[in-house]
């Protein structure tokens, strides 16, 4: 009788999309994300800048001229139906993208070495290697980023979201909430200044998703920026600083929790008002000017 044995290891894995990082030909941090970060308030008041970005498939224009800033130790929400360009502009930020404008990282350049120091992103479709197991997962990434003292990080995120009995089973093998559960763990593991997440809700189970807006205020209490994109209003409701609104690739409104609060509605009063046409305006009168003193 023979047996089907499947190769392991960490050298060099096959089989999946490759995940941000600098194991994708980006050295490897010599110093850490808040280093980068401190050096980069020097240069900028703002996590993410993003000024006057365009992105174009053809001539179908995915984002027009978008302009907006995250503030360091806010969780900004980007909502939006489908099609609005949320993850175009998710997928910009990161560096994946093509795109006309400018967006800075911490006052670097999004490409650039420091900025990638900085950013982590969790997709919305995980990119596992189906030929390592969800602990060797946390280990490859753990190399790439040269982490120290990461194991004890890695217990906890794997009893927080219930991964602790999958540790030995092959990325394919998990069901689609188990790998979104370890696509957020990874994303997590790094514990990047800024953190880009694309839908991270989809396909949680009610614990994950309890445990995932208790990382979001964890991380805003330690001084750590986020930017949420997603389409389920209920899935953030509690949790954001400002929000910001597209359809069909441009900002509608871009607003602070208290401004709303102010105005009397509530996000989902001011989605359905913005996204349905409702005549209130755009409200967009909180965006700050950037660093070249444009709006």
């Amino acid at each position: 009788m023979s047996y089907k044995v499947r190769e392991t290891g960490l050298r060099n894995p096959r089989g999946a999309r490759q995940r941000p990082g600098p194991e994708r030909g980006v050295e490897a941090p010599k110093s850490t994300g808040a280093a980068a970060a401190a050096a980069g308030e020097k240069r900028g008041k703002n996590m993410l800048q993003v000024s006057h970005v365009t992105k174009k498939y053809g001539k179908v224009v995915a984002c027009d001229d978008l302009s907006f800033h995250l503030d360091p130790g806010s969780v900004t929400v980007l909502l939006g139906p489908n099609g609005a360009g949320k993850s175009t502009i998710m997928k910009s930020i990161i560096g994946f993208l093509r795109y006309e404008g400018d967006i800075k990282v911490a006052g670097f350049e999004n490409k650039t070495r420091e900025a990638r120091r900085v950013m982590g992103y969790i997709p919305e479709l995980p990119s596992l290697y189906p030929n390592l197991t969800v602990s060797e997962h946390m280990e490859f990434l753990a190399r790439a980023y040269r982490l120290s003292d990461y194991k004890d990080r890695v217990k906890e995120l794997f009893r927080r979201f219930e991964l602790e009995d999958k540790v030995k089973k092959f990325g394919d093998e998990l069901s689609k909430g188990m790998q979104q559960k370890l696509n957020i763990c990874l994303g997590l593991l790094p514990q990047p200044q800024l953190l880009l997440m694309d839908e991270p809700m989809i396909g949680l189970d009610p614990h994950a998703i309890k445990e995932l807006k208790q990382c979001f205020e964890d991380m805003r209490q330690d001084g750590r920026t986020l930017l949420v994109s997603t389409h389920i209003i209920d899935s953030v409701d509690m949790l954001w600083d400002r929000t910001i609104i597209m359809q069909q690739g441009r900002i509608r409104a871009n607003v602070t929790r208290q401004e709303l609060e102010e105005d009397g509605r509530t996000l989902e009063e001011l989605f359905f008002d913005v996204t349905e046409g409702v005549e209130r305006g755009d409200m967009q009168h909180t965006e700050a000017p950037g660093e070249d003193g444009k709006a």
